[in-house]
């Protein structure tokens, strides 16, 4: 695996059975782990209706991760009635730094990002425009350019504190 990509999937706060088949891993609302209909490893070449199709473009040795929440999300403002929880966000950042150590996966912006960072970086994919992750409520100070560095922070705090 090369890269892990970190989305919300823009619904309630457990994971769907429809979800659970495009994401590796999904972070309910109580934090707990769901583990997705395909593993990581399904990701490595991806067959149709064999792996997690999480992010368009880019699923090839990607490791979808998902967190609970953000249905109704319009912007900071109006951010819907399922925002993303803060003991939520940090099992996911937890969540990432021990698959990052497990898969050898460095933490820079080209291997661990969200599926923002990664439709603006490849724009003719079907993840352009996708707004998955450009506001976190738990830390409504971090703006959308800054989300995913503030993301990896948190990740290389996790992964130092051998979590």
């Amino acid at each position: 695996m090369k890269r892990i990509v970190i989305h919300w999937t823009a619904g309630g706060y457990y994971p769907t059975d429809y979800e659970m088949e495009h994401y590796h891993f999904l972070v309910d609302k109580d934090s707990v782990v769901h583990c997705g209909k395909f593993k990581p490893e399904d990701n490595e070449v991806c067959k149709p209706g064999r792996y997690a199709a999480h992010t368009g473009g880019g699923n090839t040795g990607s490791i979808g991760v998902a967190i609970c929440a953000m249905a109704g999300f319009k912007n900071k403002n109006y951010i819907g009635k399922y925002p993303i929880l803060k003991k939520q966000f940090e099992s996911t950042m937890e969540l990432c730094a021990k698959l990052a150590n497990q898969y050898k996966i460095e933490i820079t912006p080209q291997t661990v990002l969200t599926h923002y960072e990664f439709g603006l970086r490849n724009p003719k994919t079907t993840s352009a425009g996708k707004i998955d992750i450009i506001f976190i409520p738990p830390y409504s100070w971090v703006s959308q350019g800054e989300a995913g560095s503030f993301i990896r922070s948190k990740i290389k705090w996790y992964k130092l504190r051998g979590k």
